[in-house]
């Protein structure tokens, strides 16, 4: 079954309605694929769902005054969900921070286009939640109702956010990625330069930027000193090393629009047929090995010594996750991180 990208509101409803008779456990960012149209126009349809404003700011601070909530985040290979509470809010222009103890977020509003409330138990939400989508009707964000959090406070928020009188959403094709440089074009003596040169981590994309060369093609490029190619499972290996050593990590998963990191240890582990999962009281991730393409072990210098981080990409090279070990800036990387990251990635450390 298909639709087309014409289809109505009314029409789409009614063959996503006949889906989910057929397969009621099917998750709706499944139906989208195989209905040929976007999450978001789905999520339109629904009964109930309510389309609110692009106040982004008013959406961060106003999640602040919710009290426990579940925060998700994903890209085509990993799902990362957060139980906790919205603190520590910023929003200035384009750029979004939340830097609460157990939700921590980075956030950009360019990639933020529409968000609707959708009610407790309709597809997706069973006690509600807020789902923020980009300009292709792709998930950026989303925020659910827990047990925890105050009955009806969720709602709440989204009707204080309501736009009155909101225009049908008009979705756009997804833009086609863009072709890198060669690797001829790109001055790798410059960049390994500019690379043994860090102070910060967060020096590290304008470098990228500087040099011209993706992320994927600088690990390629810069030499092993810096960077080597793990086993393709090496996220995996990770996780179960440090559910087993009980060492704290920072598990960062990323979209265009939205950054979102945990920090601590992870306790219980499973697998599920392709998919690699971490089970917590207050985190889950879900990482789906069969997309996974390639993995690295990167070294930046800093100010306050080497930082380690265990790079994963798709296997079309963007980037899905990122490993690190549990610290603040000032501080020394944990060396136990730093001997697990090297020894489950099955190299040895000149």
């Amino acid at each position: 079954m298909s639709a087309s990208l014409d289809q109505t509101p009314a029409s789409l409803a009614a063959l996503w309605a006949g889906l989910r008779d057929a397969e009621p456990k099917l998750r709706i960012r499944d139906a989208a694929q195989r209905l040929g149209v976007s999450e978001a126009a789905l999520v339109e349809t629904l009964p109930g769902a309510l389309r609110l404003r692009n106040d982004w700011s008013a959406l961060l601070h106003g999640l602040t005054e919710l009290g426990p909530v579940m925060a998700l985040t994903r890209n085509e290979s990993v799902v990362h969900e957060r139980r906790g509470t919205y603190l520590d809010v910023k929003a200035e222009g384009q750029v979004g921070l939340v830097l609460g103890p157990d939700i921590d977020l980075r956030l950009f509003f360019a990639h933020w286009k529409f968000a609707w409330f959708v009610p407790a138990d309709l597809p997706g939400a069973s006690k509600g939640a807020i789902q923020v989508f980009d300009a292709a009707g792709t998930a950026v964000h989303k925020i659910f109702a827990t047990d925890a959090t105050p009955e009806g406070a969720l709602e709440a928020l989204a009707r204080r956010l309501a736009d009155p009188a909101p225009a049908p959403a008009a979705f756009e094709a997804v833009a086609p990625r863009k072709p890198g440089k060669p690797d001829a074009e790109i001055d790798a003596e410059a960049l390994r330069d500019g690379w043994a040169g860090l102070k910060d981590t967060h020096e590290f994309f304008p470098l990228l930027r500087k040099s011209g060369a993706g992320r994927l093609q600088a690990l390629r490029l810069a030499g092993e000193e810096w960077a080597r190619r793990l086993p393709v499972d090496a996220a995996s290996r990770v996780f179960t090393a440090a559910a087993e050593t009980g060492t704290p990590i920072m598990v960062f998963v990323n979209n265009p629009g939205c950054i979102q990191i945990h920090t601590g240890p992870i306790h219980r582990v499973a697998v599920m047929g392709p998919w690699f999962n971490i089970l917590d009281p207050d985190f889950d991730l879900h990482l789906n090995t069969g997309t996974i393409g390639q993995a690295w072990l990167v070294t930046k210098p800093t100010s306050d010594g080497d930082v380690t981080s265990v790079e994963i990409f798709d296997t079309e090279g963007e980037l899905v996750m990122m490993l690190f070990g549990a610290r603040k800036p000032g501080q020394q990387e944990d060396l136990g991180w730093r001997a697990l990251a090297w020894k489950t990635a099955e190299v040895e450390a000149a």
